[in-house]
């Protein structure tokens, strides 16, 4: 299984999956802040067909001139209306995550300490939950999974999960620019598909694609490299494209 999975691994992650992929979003940018706004806003709105994402991310990008962080600090978000970014992702919804990360940086510097700041990547997610709901009102964001609190399950966290993937891990497809978090740290970003590859070569066993779900998997990866097992989301992905066909 490990020789299947380093395989598709090395013919997955090159460079050229850069340009099919909402990823490509994040690389655009050099400054750091407007990377890892980049690439929440582009996992935010990774779902569905990779073509729709990909025009609907040009689309929420060109509102953001001259670029995320100076449209989020400098307060041009709030003259957004509430026309439609991607299916149920609205301008709206834009405005909220605008207000979120105006809050978070004015706490943190960056989304990095936010993170960092916490003891495991659930917590991390959980904070940044918090956070971004405070200068809204209090409210939850749909858009922004609840992972539960350690004793309790809660979501796979799928989009966050990825966001943190392409911010921790080295390239060529992910950008490597967070240091406080090790890829070890992190866990698969767990959609329909990875999952049920996952299941059809035995990896994972649990029904439903949830939080617990996620563990299993990543502890089940760690098996066949302990220092970044979610390395393997680009072989799950590209053995899904293979069977697909």
């Amino acid at each position: 299984m490990k020789d299947k999975l380093d395989k598709w691994y090395e013919k997955v992650c090159t460079g050229d999956f850069i340009k099919k992929d909402p990823v490509q979003f994040a690389h655009r940018f050099k400054k750091r802040e407007d990377v890892e706004i980049a690439a929440i806003l582009s996992a935010t709105i990774a779902w569905g067909r990779r073509d729709l994402i990909l025009r609907s991310a040009e689309k929420m990008f060109a509102l953001m001139t001259p670029g995320p962080f100076i449209f989020v600090t400098s307060g041009d978000y709030k003259k957004l209306k509430n026309k439609n970014i991607h299916r149920t992702f609205f301008e709206k919804d834009l405005k909220y995550f605008c207000k979120g990360f105006e809050h978070c940086y004015a706490k943190y510097a960056n989304l990095e300490n936010l993170f960092a700041s916490c003891s495991n990547i659930w917590e991390g997610i959980a904070l940044f939950r918090e956070e971004m709901s405070k200068p809204n009102k209090g409210e939850y964001s749909i858009h922004i999974a609840n992972p539960g609190s350690e004793d309790e399950n809660g979501s796979a966290c799928k989009k966050l999960n990825l966001a943190l993937r392409w911010l921790v891990r080295k390239g060529p497809v992910d950008l490597c620019l967070w240091k406080k978090i090790k890829p070890a740290a992190l866990y698969i970003p767990l959609d329909v598909h990875v999952a049920r590859i996952a299941r059809k070569l035995g990896l994972l066993e649990r029904k439903s694609n949830d939080k617990k779900a996620v563990v299993a998997l990543t502890e089940k990866l760690r098996e066949y490299c302990k220092e970044d097992p979610v390395k393997y989301d680009f072989a799950l992905f590209g053995i899904g494209i293979e069977t697909a066909d």
